[in-house]
């Protein structure tokens, strides 16, 4: 019997023939029977509209919906009233983010770090929802030294977060460190592992390095070696998460996060060969 919980994120589509796509694709991945599938919010909020009907779509359907919600740029008011759309659309899980400041504006808003949302929404809420908050095992790329950043993790969980899902890695070893490091300070709530499942090699080689996450270097030599053979990446790409995520569940994890970017078809796969499905 499957008792790994699994989650999904999602995108908020930016045309008619991508959320048409999105439903196609939910419904695939609803038969893996995910906790909740998590809807991203674009930067100062740039999403908001489509993050919310996306995320009525979803809980309508009879999925858990978690939307994304960020504070940069964002005002006490503005966030009220998105926790009070949410409330009244049967929403139970949010995931709190401090976000990105969108490009071309200056003020941050009322919030300066996710740890400050969770508070709020505990304050405001109370326990009506079930809070989730970001985790970097090979650090924020913000963050000025790991200490810093994992100082800054303890106070979203001392906030009020319920658990954590991290930034997809590749490198087992700094998701355990990592976990192993906040236990140490004395948090406790589940650390989920972020899982990427590999499309194209170019597209993640250029994300991660964006966003700070180590491709080890068997892997880039590996990946290159293909060259455009799209399939032999397909193929190798699943072995390696597939690898990566039974070494996860060997230790134990609270469960596993898929970021499916609106695809179904490697999240299943992975699912099917652990599985889970």
């Amino acid at each position: 019997m499957n008792t790994t919980e699994l989650s999904i994120e999602f995108f908020p589509p930016q045309t008619a023939e991508g959320a048409e796509k999105l439903r196609t694709v939910h419904a695939r991945l609803a038969e893996l029977k995910p906790a909740f599938f998590s809807v991203t919010y674009g930067a100062g909020g740039s999403t908001r509209e489509r993050t919310f009907a996306t995320v009525k779509e979803i809980a309508a359907s009879g999925s858990e919906a978690a939307p994304h919600l960020s504070c940069i740029g964002s005002t006490r008011d503005s966030i009220r009233a998105i926790l009070q759309e949410y409330a009244d659309a049967g929403i139970r899980r949010i995931v709190a983010l401090r976000g990105d400041l969108p490009s071309g504006v200056g003020d941050a808003g009322e919030f300066r770090y996710a740890n400050e949302l969770v508070e709020f929404i505990r304050n405001e809420t109370g326990k009506r929802f079930r809070i989730e908050v970001a985790a970097y095992p090979e650090w924020h790329p913000q963050a000025r030294c790991p200490q810093d950043d994992l100082l800054a993790f303890k106070r979203k969980a001392d906030a009020g977060a319920d658990s954590a899902i991290t930034q997809y890695f590749y490198n087992i070893d700094a998701y355990l460190h990592f976990v192993d490091s906040a236990r140490a300070m004395g948090v406790t709530i589940p650390i989920v592992p972020g899982i990427m499942p590999i499309a194209s090699f170019s597209k993640l080689a250029r994300f991660s390095d964006a966003c700070g996450t180590e491709l080890p270097r068997w892997m880039r030599k590996k990946f290159e070696a293909y060259g455009d053979d799209a399939e032999s990446i397909r193929a190798f790409g699943l072995d390696v998460v597939t690898s990566l995520c039974e070494k996860l569940l060997a230790t134990g994890v609270p469960g596993l996060h898929f970021y499916s970017m609106n695809q179904a078809g490697l999240t299943t796969e992975i699912c099917k060969r652990l599985k889970l499905a």
